[in-house]
């Protein structure tokens, strides 16, 4: 049976510089997603959200494993687009008025049919509110700047800052939404060694 770890296969959008921001080139690539709003830390909706994700993402995983296919691979990291209707208020005092969008990139060979297979099955097994909210997608950030954060969300600041001087002192701008990659499990994982990769598309 083939194995694929597609951390590795794309290893120039899934690791980064702690010590520097980077260009990257992001190409068009397929998730499931989930849309919301409210603070993370103490959202119902969120937490529903990502346990409905990475209940279809492991649904597929086998999936794929027993099908035709006979590919295993690793379930890939959660993801989360971030933003506010008013951006100015976009900080961490304002966490209630945040926008959410939480995703998990899926291989090339799952298909939307093959995402609305896995919820009909999950939700006979499931009980999960958030079943009916995932939704299949291509996106594509294109141009980005990104970079590696090591330690808990909210100490975030200052890595966040050095990713928005390069683009300043790259004569970039900002366009799209903050864009951050969960590498830990933080279940297990200590906070201070949490990692997390902060990314933001920009145009010249």
């Amino acid at each position: 049976m083939k194995k694929i770890d597609y951390k590795k296969e794309l290893k120039h959008l899934y690791n980064a510089s702690v010590k520097k921001a980077e260009i990257v080139d992001i190409s068009l690539m397929n998730f499931l997603m989930i849309d919301g709003e409210g603070d993370p830390n103490t959202s119902q909706a969120f937490q529903a959200a990502v346990e409905a994700l990475f209940s279809i993402s492991y649904f597929l995983k086998f999936m794929i494993k027993k099908g035709e296919e006979g590919i295993d691979y690793g379930v890939m990291p959660l993801e989360g687009l971030w933003w506010a209707d008013d951006m100015s208020q976009f900080n961490s005092e304002n966490k209630a008025n945040w926008k959410w969008t939480i995703m998990i990139m899926q291989p090339e060979y799952v298909t939307e049919k093959l995402c609305h297979e896995a919820v009909e099955q999950v939700k006979k097994k499931k009980v999960l509110e958030a079943l009916s909210k995932v939704r299949f997608e291509s996106f594509s950030e294109g141009q980005s700047v990104q970079i590696m954060h090591i330690g808990p969300f909210s100490k975030e600041g200052p890595t966040i800052e050095k990713l928005h001087n390069f683009i300043r002192e790259n004569d970039f701008k900002r366009v799209g939404k903050h864009h951050e990659i969960y590498l830990s499990d933080i279940r297990k994982a200590a906070p201070e060694k949490w990692k997390t990769i902060i990314r933001q598309p920009v145009k010249v």
